[in-house]
């Protein structure tokens, strides 16, 4: 009995031990994962991405990350309670030009949760570019489902929810036909990826 009891106890060491070492496995995985920052007048936000589950996203968003793309851009679209929009425009209302659009990854299993981050697109699926939005709530009604090709969603706010909180409290008009767009110029002054 007691032979059976010091089994029993190694055995339960042993599996605490396999899932504790699993646990931490899989947080290194997580921490590899790359991050961008994006420096705005409003403050600085940190974006965890997920290649594993959005690929084509990812590696799009890096790209426009990368080569500067998004320096000197606004949030040209925020809204409380729903989301801030960003990406495309300079201050003056100028959209600048674009890469090829990407192919949708909304059946993923990320949801447009609080804290997300996806991509913008047009009614037509498959036609993001380069503009982004934090979601600022959950939007389950931007989830993929059937009838609903939904909206991409490949990343996650680590650091800075509060500026994202900032952006879509600001007054807002509209410019150029569209509208929403901040009354004060909201820049993103350096994007990168954090080393």
């Amino acid at each position: 009995m007691k032979l059976n009891l010091l089994a029993t106890a190694a055995l339960a060491l042993m599996v605490a031990a396999l899932i504790a070492g699993c646990s931490g496995q899989s947080k290194e995985v997580r921490q590899m994962n790359p991050h961008v920052i994006l420096e705005t007048t409003k403050g600085t936000i940190e974006i965890e991405l997920y290649p594993q589950q959005a690929p084509v996203t990812v590696e799009n968003f890096l790209h426009y990350a990368s080569e500067g793309f998004y320096d000197g851009t606004v949030f040209h679209r925020v809204m409380p309670g729903f989301m801030a929009q960003g990406g495309g425009f300079t201050p003056d209302g100028t959209q600048k030009e674009t890469h090829e659009p990407i192919k949708l990854e909304s059946s993923n299993g990320l949801k447009n949760e609080l804290g997300t981050v996806a991509m913008a697109r047009t009614m037509i699926p498959d036609s993001a570019t380069s503009q982004f939005f934090i979601n600022v709530a959950n939007n389950d009604f931007l989830n993929h489902a059937p009838g609903n090709d939904g909206y991409a969603v490949f990343g996650r706010v680590v650091k800075g929810m509060n500026v994202a909180s900032a952006i879509v409290a600001v007054k807002t008009g509209s410019r150029d036909g569209n509208s929403d767009w901040p009354v004060e110029d909201i820049v993103i002054t350096k994007a990168y990826v954090k080393k």
